[in-house]
């Protein structure tokens, strides 16, 4: 069957979703696709699940911090139960995400899309037709090259194991793979990381990296630098992990080994070339409209886009670009300047801003404000003994660039600073000269980060 549109979306998570739902109420005729069931990574296989999996651990660690404040008795993770519990919040999306469209008037479409022309895209028997096209695929594990990668789990399946099995080994040092291992970890398993380079978690500020992987520690997870991935085998009891530098490599003993080695743009298959959508070595090419640069009716959304940081609320900011520049033209660019970004471990880190090595690289003259939060009311009072703060302020200006924190409400806390380097506000700011903050609250923590001597 052929049929014309206005706009084809291929993907229907976040981004997609949105682009669909905007255009469709600006009159436009919107058909969607997707080669899964409908919902995207964040509500399948990423933000939803993973909130739910690190609230149990969440509430295990404050338990145990608990203990001699009052507090007795032990708690545990029921997995079964726990999984269960992810199935109940993932479980009715698909179906809602795709009635929804329908009764919105948007043409649903399944299967895998691939180009056939810079305007026309072909879904198994179905061929159509469009002024724009939208690719909002997202992104997928990054293929692993070594021999057994067929035997690594995909972290995709984590969320929905029925087991937990006692030995993991989670391959990279990212955001991943340390959720994962802190909830496993919380859920009674061994856990085990292994990163390729001498520095895990980059991006974020090495001395609050440093705290999290000592509060890592002492939960039970190694975490071990300069470990490249060399193999994965069967072995009687498991799984064999070899994995190390040239000369010194290890053999890890492991029940599974799970990917958390980073993510790339799901473009294959689209057959792009057919489209004359022009690609490099990261991904497809766009130009600051999100547009690709080869083919001018085609954008593209959220994590399909390799220069994007791969976080929900970017991909809804890259929606409501697309979406715009789609109505009105191209007027709307993209700016990642200032991306919040949070790490859902416990202690959970957060970072906004420059780091100093980002700092350093521009050449701008700043002072750090840093130190230790755990001994504040808010911390103490729940046992928290990991909380801490840097602070990056402009000399001179005495503006804000850049806040890593560590400890407990951090993703909320950090927004607030995200909030200030935005707008360009100072320190002076954020006292409470200027906002009476709320107290206790860890947000009132704030004015002991813009002024390390104030004392309450």
């Amino acid at each position: 069957m052929e049929r014309e549109y206005d706009l084809i979306v291929i993907g229907t998570g976040v981004a997609g979703s949105d682009i669909a739902w905007h255009c469709r109420d600006a009159g436009m005729e919107v058909a969607i696709t997707d080669s899964r069931v409908y919902g995207g990574t964040c509500a399948l296989r990423g933000c939803v699940p993973k909130k739910v999996l690190a609230g149990a651990a969440e509430v295990a660690a404050r338990i145990r911090d608990q203990q001699g404040n009052g507090i007795r008795g032990e708690v545990s993770i029921d997995w079964p139960r726990l999984v269960a519990f992810v199935h109940s919040f993932t479980d009715p999306i698909p179906r809602r995400k795709e009635e929804n469209f329908r009764k919105k008037g948007i043409h649903t479409y399944r299967g895998f899309a691939r180009f056939t022309g810079p305007n026309r895209v072909a879904i198994g028997g179905d061929l159509l037709t469009a002024r724009h096209i939208v690719i909002a695929t997202g992104a997928h594990p990054r293929p692993l090259d070594v021999p057994g990668a067929d035997l690594v789990t995909p972290s995709d399946d984590f969320f929905y194991l029925e087991t937990l099995p006692d030995r993991i080994v989670f391959i990279g040092g990212g955001y991943i793979s340390f959720e994962f291992a802190h909830v496993a970890a919380r859920a009674g398993s061994r856990a085990t990381i292994l990163q390729r380079s001498g520095r895990v978690l980059r991006g974020f500020d090495p001395d609050i990296v440093d705290r999290l992987v000592l509060a890592s520690g002492e939960i039970g997870i190694d975490v071990q630098v300069n470990m490249p991935l060399c193999s994965v085998e069967k072995s009687a009891a498991g799984l064999l992990v070899r994995a190390g530098r040239e000369g010194a490599e290890q053999t890890i003993e492991a029940d599974m080994v799970v990917h958390g080695a980073g993510r790339v743009p799901a473009i294959e298959g689209l057959d792009l070339a057919a489209g004359g959508v022009e690609v490099d070595r990261r991904g497809i090419v766009v130009n600051d409209y999100l547009q690709s640069v080869s083919n001018p009716a085609v954008y593209v959304a959220g994590d399909a886009n390799a220069g994007s940081p791969q976080l929900t609320p970017v991909a809804v900011r890259d929606a409501h670009i697309v979406v715009d520049n789609i109505l009105n033209g191209n007027t709307k660019t993209t700016d990642y300047s200032v991306v919040p970004s949070a790490v859902f471990t416990t202690p959970l880190i957060a970072s906004v801003g420059l780091t100093e090595e980002a700092a350093k690289a521009k050449g701008i003259s700043y002072v750090v404000h840093t130190g230790d939060l755990s001994g504040r009311f808010t911390n103490r009072s729940i046992g928290q003994r990991h909380s801490g703060y840097k602070l990056l302020i402009e000399s001179g200006s005495r503006r804000i660039l850049g806040a890593h924190l560590i400890g407990h409400h951090v993703e909320e806390v950090i927004n607030i600073f995200a909030l200030a380097i935005k707008h360009g506000m100072t320190v002076d700011d954020l006292t409470l000269d200027a906002i009476p903050w709320a107290y206790p609250s860890n947000a009132y923590d704030i004015i002991h980060m813009v002024h390390p001597m104030v004392r309450k």
